[in-house]
């Protein structure tokens, strides 16, 4: 067992985990004695390497790393996660100390198309604004719901979800992903009141730019990527690291009153 244990016993069960600040969250609390289930979408041959680094990060320091390969987006998969997950686990009731969403799914196109070139195919359809806002908003609510249930969570549980500056501003093509996450700022304010007779924080981390696998699928990411470092204060790009230190911090005992904050972890970069 890792000499560093504070959650030893305790569990963490991220959505979106097999790379970014999901993976990043996935090795840090590993080093904090936490046991953690990973929830992704990977192909067999993106999945064996990932198998192979949570292998090695368990290994390391002494915990379990479940890895669950299913759709994390609809009933059928919740329900197979809480029966797999209890079975692994062995008697998980009430030691489920972090749900973190972290899923990244959406789509990225512009509301109107281009006058020069474009259809109807390459705007944003309702349907498309629907099933983002679920898979990057809604979902928490329903996987709280279904934790909740099945009686696993600790009893000074926390749940974080990952907002952005294009909540609050224009990016292209983010139109989607921006009604999600404004929808989750919302959402997350009405689940730190209604889930706190539970014992449960609810709270977003807002990270600055970083050079993620998502960042890159957003239309002219080069030029946010571009603009990152000098407009950061700190003079660099934010990194999963840093975001995966403070949701690490979020856990801890000394946070046990902060509930309903957007926490900025960008260096200060959201005041320029």
């Amino acid at each position: 067992m890792s000499k560093n244990v504070p959650f030893s016993g305790l569990w963490a069960v991220i959505l979106g985990g097999s790379s970014g600040f999901g993976f990043a969250t996935t090795e840090k609390l590993a080093q904090q004695g936490m046991n953690i289930a990973v929830l992704y979408r990977e192909t067999s041959i993106t999945e064996k390497p990932l198998l192979e680094k949570f292998s090695a990060i368990a290994a390391e320091n002494g915990v379990t790393i479940l890895p669950y390969n299913l759709n994390a987006l609809n009933q059928a998969g919740r329900d197979a996660f809480i029966r797999q997950f209890t079975e692994a686990a062995g008697d998980p009731k009430h030691k489920i100390k972090l749900l973190l969403h972290s899923i990244a799914r959406g789509n990225l196109k512009p509301l109107v198309a281009d006058d020069k070139a474009g259809s109807d195919f390459d705007v944003l359809s309702i349907e498309d604004i629907q099933f983002t806002t679920y898979a990057m908003s809604n979902s928490l609510l329903d996987w709280t719901k279904t934790i909740l249930k099945a009686e696993l969570f600790h009893s000074d549980a926390r749940i974080i979800g990952l907002t952005s500056e294009g909540a609050h501003k224009h990016w292209d093509g983010y139109a989607a992903v921006s009604i999600a996450k404004a929808s989750l700022e919302s959402l997350a304010k009405y689940m730190a009141v209604e889930f706190s007779k539970f014992g449960i924080k609810t709270n977003l981390v807002q990270a600055g730019i970083t050079d993620t696998s998502s960042l890159k699928m957003i239309p002219g990411s080069d030029k946010l990527l571009e603009i990152a470092n000098t407009r950061n204060p700190l003079g660099r790009m934010t990194q999963p690291d840093d975001v995966a230190k403070v949701i690490y911090l979020l856990c801890t005992d000394e946070a046990f009153w902060i509930n309903g904050s957007i926490i900025h972890v960008d260096g200060g970069e959201h005041c320029r």
